[in-house]
C-alpha cells in the first residue's frame, strides 16, 4: 500500500439503509480500497490509528477513531449478538456487556460505594449511585431546566416536551421515547420474567424490580423524607411523595395545561384525550383506560361466577333431597 492511499483525509463510510445487507465502502476518490458486509459476515481490515471513521444514520454523521469502536456500532444494524452466556443463553453485542450479565449468575459485585458500602455488579452503576450522595445532577432540561442524575431519564423526560417516541411495540403500535422502555414493554405481551427472588421465588420482568422486591424480605427503607421522616424502599417514591409537602406537579399535559405530581397519572390523563383503552377483559372483551378499571371489574365476573355456581350447587341438592 502507497503512503498516497493512507490519508489524514480518508474517510470510511457506513451507509446505512432499511434493508438487511448494508455495505461498508472506503470513498473511492480518496482511497481504493472497498470492504463489503452482507448481513453477519463481513470483514474489515485493520487501519492505521489515526484514520477518521464516520458513520451517516438518518442524515447525522457520527465518527469512530477505531475500527473497532465502529464494528461494534454496526451491530446496532445488523441485529449481530456474537456473544452469548452459558448459563441462560442470553446474547449480547459486546463482551463487556456479556461480561456484566455472567455476574447476575454468579452474585458477583465488585464496585463498593466508599460511602455507604453498597455493591455492584457494573462500575457504571457505582457512578450513578454515588451521585445520590453527592447530589449531583449533571443532566438538565434545556426547555424547563429540571436535572437528571441518568442521561436516559433526561431522554425520557424529553419526549414530554417534544412529543416525541421513535421506538414503537410492533404488537399493539404503543411508542416509547427510549430503547429499553420498549424492550421491558415487550414482556408485557411475551410474558417474559427473567428475573428471579433468590428468597421467595417470585419473578420480574425488570431487574429493578427484584431489586426493590427483596428489601420487603430485608425491611430496607434508604430513604427517607427531612419533612416527616418517612421512609421509602424506592428513591422515586420517596420523590413523589416530597411532590406533597411542596405542591410540585411537573409533569403537564400539552393538550390542556393540567399539570401532575407523578408521569404515571399523566400518562392515564392523556387516555382522556387519545381514548386509549389498552387493558381489555378476557372474558366479555370489555376495554378500560386504567388496569384498576379492569381489576374492579373483573370482579364482576367472580361475583357472577360464584353465583351462577351457588345456583347450581343449591339445585342440585334441592334435587338430591326430592
Amino acid at each position: 500500500m502507497s503512503g498516497s492511499h493512507c490519508n489524514m483525509d480518508t474517510e470510511w463510510t457506513e451507509l446505512c439503509t432499511s434493508q438487511e445487507r448494508q455495505e461498508l465502502v472506503i470513498d473511492q476518490e480518496t482511497n481504493p480500497y472497498t470492504v463489503i458486509y452482507e448481513e453477519k459476515n463481513y470483514g474489515q481490515p485493520k487501519p492505521s490509528s489515526h484514520l477518521l471513521l464516520s458513520h451517516n444514520s438518518l442524515h447525522q454523521k457520527r465518527t469512530f477513531k477505531y475500527a473497532s469502536k465502529l464494528k461494534i456500532h454496526t451491530s446496532i444494524h445488523t441485529g449481530e449478538k456474537p456473544f452469548s452466556c452459558d448459563a441462560c443463553g442470553k446474547t449480547f453485542r459486546r463482551k463487556d456487556n456479556l461480561l456484566v450479565h455472567i455476574r447476575t449468575h454468579t452474585g458477583e459485585k465488585p464496585y463498593s460505594c466508599s460511602i455507604c458500602g453498597k455493591a455492584f455488579r457494573d462500575s457504571s452503576n457505582l457512578i450513578y449511585h454515588i451521585r445520590f450522595h453527592t447530589g449531583e445532577k449533571r443532566y438538565s432540561c434545556e426547555t424547563c431546566g429540571k436535572r437528571f442524575y441518568h442521561k436516559g431519564n433526561l431522554t425520557v423526560h424529553m419526549a414530554t416536551h417534544t412529543g416525541i417516541k421513535p421506538y414503537h411495540c410492533k404488537i399493539c403500535g404503543k411508542r416509547f421515547a427510549c430503547l429499553a422502555n420498549l424492550k421491558i414493554h415487550a414482556r408485557t405481551h411475551t410474558g417474559e420474567k427473567p428475573y428471579s427472588c433468590a428468597t421467595c421465588g417470585k419473578t420480574f420482568s425488570q431487574s429493578t424490580n427484584l431489586k426493590f422486591h427483596t428489601k420487603i424480605h430485608t425491611g430496607e427503607k434508604p430513604y427517607s423524607c427531612e419533612t416527616c421522616g418517612k421512609s421509602f424502599i424506592q428513591m422515586r417514591d420517596l420523590t413523589v411523595h416530597i411532590r406533597t409537602h411542596t405542591g410540585e406537579k411537573p409533569y403537564s399535559c400539552v393538550t390542556c395545561g393540567k399539570s401532575f405530581s407523578q408521569n404515571s397519572h399523566l400518562n392515564v390523563h392523556m387516555r382522556t384525550h387519545t381514548g386509549e383503552r389498552p387493558y381489555s377483559c378476557k372474558s366479555c372483551g370489555k376495554t378500560f383506560s386504567q388496569n384498576s378499571h379492569l381489576t374492579v371489574h373483573m370482579g364482576s365476573h367472580i361475583s357472577e361466577s360464584s353465583c351462577k355456581a351457588f345456583a347450581k350447587t343449591f339445585s342440585q341438592n334441592e334435587n338430591s333431597h326430592s
